[in-house]
């Protein structure tokens, strides 16, 4: 659906606790339990063994799924 601008609203939101990147209609993180999301995220990694992941232990990520690398501005 577009927005006033014109511009489509980006098909995931990031959860500002954890970074994981959930369909919009979510309300609540399944990784964190978090409620507060955002749609101003950037870059994607998709996690799929956060044992064997030196990039996801680096980022602090233990659940497979999708995370936003940075969100905010």
């Amino acid at each position: 659906m577009p927005s006033r601008h014109g511009l489509r609203k980006p098909p995931f939101k990031a959860c500002t606790k954890c970074k994981a990147l959930v369909p919009q209609e979510v309300n609540k993180c399944p990784v964190c339990g978090n409620e507060s999301f955002t749609d101003n995220w950037s870059g994607m990694i998709i996690v799929i063994d956060p044992e064997k992941s030196r990039i996801a232990k680096s980022l602090g990520i233990k659940v497979p799924g999708k995370y936003a690398i940075r969100i905010g501005g």
